[in-house]
């Protein structure tokens, strides 16, 4: 079998599931992945034949993506804010929005020397900001033990200077664990169980519900928690910047005022309402 026959069977075979479009572009990241070469040297290498090695593999990446496995699960990897990260069932994968969240850290026009990181799942958000503020300490604290594996090796693997620790922040005893700091950051849980039913099959199946959903009757529980944390844990012109709930921006935009904070909601590129970015009134 050929570059250009696998990749022709491979995308023909995901159109079973996958719109065109998407068919498309998994099968090209699944050649990628498994010849090397990219989009321009398959089409110069497209009569080159697959080893046996590279067949039984396909066969197998196929099989996985049919079952509606998220094609960076497949693959172990994704790609955010420029660069590859290792993936795997234990942590959500990287979206395009949070590389928003990273930008609004980086772009904050203040001295940030310290910056604690809640729920860091791959190391996604912590890692890309040591790269764009390469000076500054950061602290990254994750439940689960699965979870921080992933991200100290991707903050190896990236070059990435990063203190992570094993931690239930909503464990308030916890607190004192912690210091103090420039900026918290934190794409938490914030899907409610109730929402889960309008969600895409394979995320349900596949991506960790400890990362996804808080309880219906406490949607802004971690949230509520960062608010209270940071009254005591922010330095003078400390700013917390956290991912929300779209459907929620209001509610959580109000959360944070009622604790004392001067609080704005902010939209990423599709004009949702995805942002807070608060800090304690002076």
């Amino acid at each position: 079998m050929t570059i250009q026959e696998a990749s022709q069977e491979l995308s023909s075979s995901l159109k079973k599931v996958y719109d065109d479009r998407e068919a498309a572009n998994i099968a090209d990241m699944v050649m990628e992945h498994l010849t090397g070469f990219g989009r321009v040297d398959r089409l110069l290498n497209k009569s080159k034949l697959l080893a046996q090695a590279q067949k039984v593999k396909l066969q197998c990446f196929a099989g996985e993506l049919l079952d509606h496995k998220p094609v960076q699960y497949v693959l172990s990897r994704a790609w955010f804010a420029g660069m590859e990260f290792f993936v795997n069932e234990h942590v959500l994968i990287p979206r395009p929005e949070t590389e928003e969240l990273v930008e609004l850290v980086a772009g904050w026009q203040f001295q940030v020397a310290n910056v604690l990181d809640i729920g860091t799942g791959s190391g996604c958000i912590p890692i890309s900001i040591k790269k764009k503020l390469p000076d500054a300490v950061i602290v990254s604290v994750d439940i689960s033990e699965n979870a921080l594996e992933v991200a100290k090796y991707n903050a190896a693997s990236l070059n990435a200077s990063i203190v992570f620790r094993l931690l239930d922040f909503l464990n308030e005893n916890n607190w004192q664990e912690l210091g103090k700091y420039d900026a918290i950051v934190s794409n938490p849980p914030y899907i409610k169980q109730s929402e889960s039913g309008a969600m895409a099959a394979h995320v349900l199946a596949y991506e960790p519900h400890l990362a996804l959903f808080v309880p219906d009757n406490d949607a802004l529980l971690f949230y509520r928690k960062t608010a209270l944390f940071g009254k005591e844990h922010l330095n003078g012109g400390g700013k917390i910047f956290a991912e929300i709930n779209e459907a929620l921006g209001h509610e959580t935009l109000a959360l944070f005022q009622s604790y004392g904070y001067s609080a704005e909601l902010k939209k990423d590129l599709q004009e949702k309402n995805r942002f807070i970015i608060a800090g304690l009134k002076q």
